[in-house]
């Protein structure tokens, strides 16, 4: 009997305790069962237990519902203890291991848990936060092509009407055409508005750039909403939101490069794809297929439409034929 098969109560009882510590239960209430597809069986899976996390957002319920989903596929033995209340913690469960893989953003590992400064290059973040989290005994596997960071965005009588692509292009319109909503944090965070204004030659508070009074603080929610209908010109997104297709929103190309990547990977813990490395070639599958255009359209079906992250990741999955439905 290996270690992780002796480990699954453990973990299993570990992973509970944590998420029920912080007030939230694992989303283990509902998983559609599934059969192999291109996910196919592999050797000695169902003697391995393997416990997947996620945090508690639209984005990473869906993504952990397709690991739980592609690893029982493959015959793991697979605790599902997505819907972590936030990064932190969510982080702190992988490192104890009481999470055995999550899917992670290389510029919240980079910036967030390791303090360091983004890099724009989707490779290169990817590779130094791969080779740094190697001594915390996490492994990151290649990253997907989706970049879930922060962006800027037009509502569709700006976008006609401003005629521009870029966020370069903002510092030719005037003055008064220069309006943003965004968020506190992002107004007040180091590598928020104000360096962003800064690398965009449109300064705060310069008779060149952007007077206070052209910006609007709200919560998240209600920027989408905003710039939709016109309250600012330029709102702040997160640019896999499914509310930038559900409004019609307009993205603005970062076109010289002001913010971090934050692609998604799955990371696993080490001691854990030593013993099955196969686990890498059951993700090698899926992260290809990840791009910003389909989680737009993921995001879009639980956040606008009502449907169940659950359903939403086993629809796609079956539609790109990694796993089958049983038969009813």
């Amino acid at each position: 009997m290996s270690r992780r098969t002796r480990l699954l109560a453990a973990t299993a009882a570990a992973s509970a305790s944590l998420l029920a510590a912080c007030g939230l239960q694992p989303a283990t209430g509902y998983v559609p069962a599934v059969q192999p597809g291109s996910i196919g069986p592999v050797d000695g899976a169902g003697d391995v237990a393997v416990t997947v996390g996620s945090k508690n957002f639209t984005e990473q319920l869906i993504l952990g519902k397709i690991a739980v989903m592609a690893l029982r596929a493959a015959g793991f033995q697979v605790t599902d203890s997505t819907n972590i209340p936030g990064s932190v913690a969510a982080r702190e469960g992988q490192l104890s291991g009481d999470v055995d893989m999550a899917w992670e953003y290389t510029g919240t590992a980079w910036v967030a848990y390791m303090g360091q400064t983004g890099i724009p290059d989707q490779q290169q973040q990817w590779q130094a936060v791969h080779e740094a989290d190697l001594a915390n005994g996490v492994t990151w596997l290649p990253p997907a092509p989706m970049n879930n960071t922060y962006g800027f965005a037009m509502g569709p009588d700006a976008a006609g009407e401003l005629g521009i692509t870029a966020l370069s292009q903002i510092k030719d319109l005037p003055v008064e055409e220069r309006t943003f909503c965004v968020e506190s944090e992002f107004r007040s965070r180091d590598d928020g508005l104000e360096p962003m204004l800064e690398h965009y030659g449109i300064p705060l508070d310069d008779p060149a750039g952007v007077p206070s009074e052209n910006l609007k603080v709200m919560d998240t929610g209600a920027i989408y909403a905003a710039t939709a209908a016109g309250e600012c010109n330029f709102g702040e997104i997160f640019t896999t939101d499914g509310r930038i297709l559900a409004l019609d929103l307009t993205v603005l190309e970062d076109d010289e490069k002001y913010f971090p990547s934050y692609n998604v990977a799955p990371v696993v813990r080490t001691e854990v794809l030593e013993e099955v490395p196969e686990i890498a070639e059951v993700f090698e599958r899926i992260t290809p297929l990840l791009t910003d255009e389909l989680l737009i359209d993921l995001n879009a079906r639980v956040d606008v439409e009502g449907e169940e992250p659950a359903d939403v990741a086993l629809d796609w999955m079956v539609s790109e034929g990694l796993v089958t439905a049983p038969e009813a």
